[in-house]
C-alpha cells in the first residue's frame, strides 16, 4: 500500500480523461475517445479544404474576397496547430506510460 498519494501525471491524466469519455473501464462505447479524436482530424481535413478550395478560386481568376482567403486559410492553419498540440500531448502521455514501472 502506498503512504501517500502520487500527483495525477500527464499520462494518468490522458487515461482518466479517456475512461470517462469511453463511459468507464468497460471497453468502448459509441462517442468514445476514439470517435471524439477521429472527428477532430476529420475537422481539421475538412478546414484544410475548405481553404484549399477557396485559395484555387482566388488563383483561378475568380474575383477573390481577401478576407475571404485570409479567413479560410487562418482557421485552417489553426486547426492544424491545435492538432499537432493535441498529438505532442499524446505522445508525451504515451511515453509517459511507458517509462512508468510495471
Amino acid at each position: 500500500m502506498i503512504a501517500k498519494s502520487l500527483p495525477l501525471t500527464a499520462a494518468t491524466q490522458a487515461y482518466a480523461a479517456s475512461q470517462s469519455l469511453q463511459g468507464g473501464a468497460g471497453g468502448a462505447k459509441a462517442g468514445g475517445f476514439a470517435d471524439m479524436l477521429a472527428k477532430a482530424v476529420g475537422g481539421v481535413a475538412d478546414s484544410g479544404a475548405r481553404a484549399e478550395e477557396v485559395v484555387n478560386r482566388a488563383a483561378s481568376g475568380v474575383r477573390p474576397d481577401f478576407v475571404e482567403v485570409v479567413t479560410a486559410v487562418a482557421e485552417s492553419e489553426a486547426a492544424l496547430e491545435t492538432m499537432v498540440a493535441v498529438r505532442d500531448k499524446l505522445v508525451q502521455a504515451y511515453d509517459e506510460i511507458m517509462r512508468m514501472p510495471i
